[in-house]
């Protein structure tokens, strides 16, 4: 999946942590989410403005990062 187009990282919002499409919510806010026990259905329940594509495009980034070590 490429989430290049979803995740995005900007200096000033959220001290330029991974975040969703500029959104507040970052890739850490959903992982910590689903390591928490959330499905992916009470996370879209919870943050409506979040779809099932984000929740993939967070899986897909950390999947990268963890490559790369």
């Amino acid at each position: 999946m490429d989430y290049h187009d979803i995740i995005t990282i900007e200096p000033g919002k959220r001290s330029g942590k991974p975040c969703i499409r500029g959104m507040r919510i970052t890739v850490y806010d959903v992982l910590e989410y689903l390591a928490g026990g959330m499905t992916e259905a009470e996370i879209l329940e919870d943050f409506s403005e979040l779809t099932s594509e984000d929740i993939k495009a967070c899986l897909a980034f950390a999947a990268n990062r963890e490559k790369k070590f």
